[in-house]
């Protein structure tokens, strides 16, 4: 299979760009509920650092291994991610484990609508001095519309090395 993934991030609404993320990678369906895929990545962040802006353009090279089950209705998600990260000037490596859950509380069968809670976990981990990177917490609503369309609405909190911020969520995913 082919991943691709476009993810545009604002500071507060429209036009304030945080982050550009450009995602792609061929894949491979184990099982039914397996997937191993290889990827590549670029990533451009503006950061505002007082009046001042600092633009940083990666490239990242990942592996990750998607393992999905069932615990009754209960829809379970693991994602594990390895990324070798070009940064500017500088190299390094990271870890990821990202934890979903997803709860129907409305389902059509026929035209395969859905209202649902989703909430996930994601821990990133560096091979560095400083072994923590963040922790993202997410719990929100979502609606399914088909099975190639879906919204999500949902507050998120980081917890990074040194502080953390708040961020409302508005997802909207395409699969095709």
């Amino acid at each position: 299979n082919w991943h691709h993934e476009v993810q545009y991030r604002n500071y507060n609404a429209i036009g304030d760009l945080e982050q550009l993320l450009l995602r792609t990678g061929i894949g491979i369906n184990v099982t039914d509920n397996t997937n191993l895929l290889l990827g590549y990545g670029f990533i451009r962040s503006e950061n505002y650092f007082g009046n001042e802006e600092l633009v940083v353009n990666e490239h990242r090279i990942f592996q990750q291994i998607i393992t999905k089950q069932n615990a009754a209705k209960l829809r379970i998600q693991h994602r594990y991610r390895f990324e070798q990260r070009f940064v500017e000037e500088d190299f390094k490596l990271r870890f990821r484990y990202f934890l979903s859950l997803a709860y129907p509380l409305w389902e059509n069968n026929t035209t395969k609508q859905e209202l649902y809670l989703a909430a996930y976990n994601e821990i990133f981990l560096n091979k560095n001095n400083i072994v923590f990177d963040r922790n993202r917490l997410y719990g929100g609503l979502g609606y399914r519309l088909n099975n190639k369309v879906r919204f999500e609405l949902g507050y998120m909190n980081q917890f990074f090395n040194v502080g953390g911020r708040d961020q409302l969520n508005i997802v909207c995913f395409f699969n095709w």
